[in-house]
């Protein structure tokens, strides 16, 4: 049975790595690879690459193509619009969005387990999962923080359908109010040289971003001794829900982690 992770660019990708390590505890002679799909050509490539193949992990720029093209969607998949999982289901496919729940559970293992307020740095489809992920923890109130507030006005709306109350705030304005947590979606130079007036209002973060490994965020959090959930953290705790997904079987979180640490260290 095959498997891949489908995106563009994709070449950093660490699901192979990750989902290959789960295939080899379960004793499952499975294959899983990567295929550089440039968007709008997702619905051909997945036509295409059907026979024989059990499910795809979906990353940018593809999650709104997916959700989009499946004939089954599962609950978060109708609320947020962006899917990241892919499974072969008589009829076509079924669409299920893995980061929210893994997100949710990547923050209660360093033990964020309820939260009012979150800023979220970044506005595109993976700062609305993370949203919803902490509003299943409690949280109330989303602070956004971008470089275009116009264009984060469509996530704007997605959060607040989730019965969140948003603020847009220009990423260059000054950080003045404290929240229980930070979250970063964009690249670790976004925030370069500012590091310390974000971790100073948080309570904890959360950085998304694993490339490169460690961020300057992680460090700063690291050294302020703040509860820190990271970008390995998330694509682990998604990755076993998609193993369960695709092959019906559970894994370890520490197990994919481990995995997706060692080839990071090769690269």
């Amino acid at each position: 049975m095959r498997c891949a992770v489908l995106g563009s660019p994709i070449a950093h990708s660490l699901s192979p790595a990750m989902h290959r390590a789960a295939y080899g505890v379960l004793g499952l002679d499975w294959s899983y690879g990567a295929f550089d799909v440039q968007e709008g050509e997702l619905t051909e490539f997945v036509s295409e690459h059907r026979d024989g193949w059990r499910g795809y992990s979906v990353t940018a720029p593809l999650k709104r193509e997916a959700a989009a093209l499946a004939a089954r969607r599962d609950a978060v998949v109708e609320a947020l619009g962006v899917a990241n999982t892919l499974v072969a289901i008589d009829g076509g496919w079924a669409a299920s969005n893995t980061d929210v729940p893994g997100a949710a559970n990547a923050l209660r293992e360093v033990g964020v387990g309820s939260l009012t307020s979150v800023r979220i740095v970044g506005a595109g489809a993976t700062a609305a999962s993370v949203a919803l992920s902490c509003s299943r923890l409690g949280a109330r109130e989303v602070e956004l923080r971008v470089r275009d507030t116009a264009r984060a006005a469509a996530t704007a709306s997605v959060i607040e359908s989730l019965g969140l109350a948003v603020s847009v705030v220009p990423l260059h304005v000054d950080v003045l109010e404290s929240v229980d947590l930070l979250v970063s979606t964009v690249p670790g130079d976004a925030l370069a040289g500012r590091e310390h007036a974000f971790i100073g209002s948080a309570a904890a973060v959360f950085d998304v971003v694993y490339d490169p490994w460690p961020t300057g965020l992680m460090r700063s959090a690291q050294a302020e001794g703040l509860p820190l959930a990271t970008g390995l953290d998330l694509l682990a705790h998604q990755a076993v829900l998609q193993v369960d997904l695709m092959t019906g079987r559970t894994v370890e979180p520490g197990v994919l982690v481990t995995a997706a640490m060692e080839a990071l260290a090769s690269r």
